[in-house]
C-alpha cells in the first residue's frame, strides 16, 4: 500500500473542527447540539468509556454529511465529507488506529469541546490546522450566486492543500447559512 498523499491526522482535525463548528450550538448548520462539546461526550462516556469522543465524531461527521449534501450535491465533485473512494477507505483504516490510541486525541477533543464563537478561520488557525499559504488561497474563494456553495478553483488533486481549502471554503457560509465548499473531480 502506497503512502496516503493526504495527511489522515490533519484531515481528522479539520473534520472534527468543521463539524464542531457547525453544530446547533455553535453556528448552526446542522441538527447536532453540542454532540462533540462537553455534553456529547458526557452522554457517550459512559456507554464508551475508552472510545466516546471517536463515537461523538462518527455521530456529527455522518450528520453533516448529510446536511451538505441536501444543501448542495454536485455531480462529479469532492467534499471535505465526501472525498474519493481511496482517500475515504485509507481514512476508515485509518479509524481502528486512533481507536486503538484514544489517549493521544484526549488533549485535541477537550480543547474542541471549548469552541466558541463563529470564526472558523481563528478556530483553524488556533488548532495549528491551516498555514498562511491555505488562507492565501482561501482569501480567493467566493460563494457562488445562490449562496449555497464554494467552489474552489481548478480541479481536486488530492493533497493537503486541497483538503485545508475544503475546509477553509466553510467560513464563507454564515450562521445558519451554510454554504458547501467542493472542488470538481478530475475524472469527471
Amino acid at each position: 500500500m502506497t503512502a496516503p498523499a493526504i495527511d489522515l491526522d490533519r484531515l481528522l482535525k479539520l473534520r472534527l473542527l468543521v463539524a464542531r463548528f457547525g453544530e446547533m450550538d455553535l453556528v448552526k448548520w446542522w441538527n447536532t447540539k453540542g454532540q462533540l462539546g462537553r455534553l456529547g461526550a458526557a452522554a457517550l462516556r459512559r456507554g464508551f468509556p475508552r472510545t466516546h469522543r471517536f463515537a461523538q465524531a462518527r455521530s456529527v461527521f455522518a450528520v453533516a454529511a448529510h446536511r451538505c449534501t441536501e444543501v448542495f450535491d454536485p455531480p462529479g465533485c469532492v467534499t471535505l465529507w465526501r472525498l474519493p473512494e481511496a482517500t475515504e477507505e485509507e481514512f476508515d483504516a485509518r479509524w481502528e488506529y486512533w481507536l486503538d490510541n484514544a489517549s493521544d486525541w484526549t488533549a485535541f477533543f477537550e480543547k474542541l469541546e471549548s469552541i466558541q464563537g463563529n470564526e472558523l478561520i481563528a478556530i483553524l488557525r488556533a488548532f495549528e490546522v491551516v498555514s498562511d499559504r491555505d488562507l492565501d488561497a482561501y482569501a480567493r474563494l467566493r460563494r457562488s450566486a445562490e449562496g449555497r456553495a464554494v467552489p474552489l478553483p481548478g480541479l481536486f488533486s488530492g493533497t493537503d492543500d486541497d483538503v485545508a481549502l475544503l475546509a477553509l471554503g466553510f467560513a464563507r457560509g454564515e450562521p445558519s447559512a451554510l454554504a458547501v465548499p467542493y472542488a470538481r473531480r478530475a475524472e469527471a
